[in-house]
């Protein structure tokens, strides 16, 4: 097995609408956060939380939208909505972690240390608050269902 990888359950996920979703199978599977500064302008975030996996092991329903985002990788999201769905390179498929669907996500080392931004490591010591409940109850979600 790879470094860093692990055995883990099967997993399913997609985009926001539902016209793209992917299962891959139970097995190895490496969970990591990246912090370098493609990932962050490409999910629009501090980092990226991803799921490797074996390209040949994830199953698509639909197709995804893919820009070649370096010259040693592209990145593929969903057309419709913009759901950005995964980085791939040679031979493996990073998922986005939030694309999972129930899914345990448990990362194993952080990558692209040097983008990684400097407010990061006081988000724990930062005051925690739910969603206000009256702002719930008038929400109304266009996002498909979770599997």
């Amino acid at each position: 097995m790879r470094e860093g990888w692990r055995d883990e359950p099967a997993a399913r996920g997609g985009c926001q609408c539902g016209r793209v979703r992917y299962s891959v199978p139970a097995g190895p599977k490496k969970s990591t956060v990246c912090h370098c500064r493609m990932c962050q302008r490409a999910t629009g975030n501090a980092f990226a939380p991803l799921l490797e996996v074996l390209t040949a092991d994830v199953i698509w329903e639909g197709t995804p939208a893919v820009w070649a985002s370096s010259s040693v990788a592209e990145r593929g999201f969903c057309a419709t909505c913009g759901t950005p769905l995964f980085y791939r390179s040679d031979e493996t498929t990073e998922l986005m972690a939030g694309t999972l669907a129930g899914f345990d996500f448990r990362p194993t080392a952080n990558h692209g240390i040097e983008g990684r931004v400097g407010w990061l490591g006081g988000l724990a010591a930062l005051p925690d608050r739910a969603t206000r409940p009256e702002l719930l109850s008038r929400v109304v979600s266009h996002q498909a269902p979770e599997e």
